[in-house]
């Protein structure tokens, strides 16, 4: 599957009108029991060996785990997923050239954590949207998510107002999901993990998705070099960037990032990456002159 980026190619879904009603939507059971603990057995040594977070915000008692690609080859399988990707590209994809991946990260709520503060994870940005989407989260269950467990609090159709950092908690909804679903939701909604109350952590995997020319929470090309994406298919080779986005975005060398997974020239000759509205304007002056 390539992660087509043109808006005309994007498909709305029933999953794509949840998110701009309502702001989320759980779709339940995607991954089988045999891919949930897949993942969970590949983390499961990087949890063990990463210290707890350290700040109000990422939690003090709350893991995370990032260059997950690498750690856990499984969680690959998520980014592209069929009940996911299309509701993405649907969404985001009438304000940029193609999406991206913003961050996949994996995180563990321990027993006794505190309610994460409501936010926006929009707020990285900090200038007007003008009511266009930037970003859209994806959390991945690998725990069953529950009330009692810390299950990510979401204030639906939040996203249409403007942040309120003391909404009312009664307005919440728990994501409640069992292992292996997924629960998708606006970069502009309200949101914060639950307190955890239980004896036992919860474990998700956020997948985040934003606009191909943001710069993204997580690093990208330092996190997954040229010789470590090398290995990746090409379509996640794309939605991590390594191509250009049009206009003339990203480039290596004045060429598209992707020559480097083959015989890359740092002398090559610069070449356009134009929208077809801006390659017919500039046909069109010169075509005049």
């Amino acid at each position: 599957m390539t992660p087509a980026a043109k808006p005309e190619a994007s498909v709305d879904n029933d999953a794509a009108r949840a998110l701009r009603e309502d702001g989320y939507v759980v779709l339940p059971s995607l991954l089988s029991p045999r891919a949930v603990a897949a993942i969970a057995g590949e983390l499961e040594p990087h949890f063990a060996a990463t210290p707890r977070c350290v700040g109000d915000f990422h939690g003090w008692k709350t893991t995370r785990v990032n260059a997950v690609l690498t750690k856990a080859p499984s969680v690959r399988g998520l980014l592209l997923h069929d009940a996911v990707w299309p509701a993405a590209q649907a969404v985001l994809g009438q304000g940029c050239d193609y999406v991206q991946l913003n961050l996949v990260q994996a995180v563990r709520v321990h027993p006794g954590e505190r309610a994460q503060v409501p936010h926006r994870d929009e707020e990285m940005w900090p200038v007007a949207k003008n009511g266009q989407p930037w970003q859209i989260n994806v959390m991945w269950a690998i725990d069953d998510f529950t009330e009692e467990n810390g299950a990510t609090r979401l204030w639906p159709r939040s996203h249409r107002d403007a942040l309120d950092r003391a909404i009312d908690p009664a307005g919440s909804v728990a994501a409640a999901m069992p292992r292996g679903s997924a629960c998708m939701f606006m970069g502009s909604l309200t949101h914060g993990a639950g307190a955890n109350m239980s004896g036992a952590h919860r474990t998700g995997i956020i997948v985040s998705y934003c606009l191909g020319w943001l710069k993204t929470y997580e690093n990208q090309y330092l996190t997954y070099p040229p010789q470590v994406a090398r290995s990746f298919e090409p379509a996640l080779q794309q939605l991590i960037g390594y191509r250009m986005h049009r206009p003339n975005l990203g480039n290596w060398n004045g060429q598209d990032p992707s020559v480097l997974f083959g015989n890359a020239d740092p002398n090559g000759a610069h070449a356009d990456a134009l929208p077809p509205e801006i390659v017919a304007e500039l046909r069109a002056y010169y075509d005049a002159a």
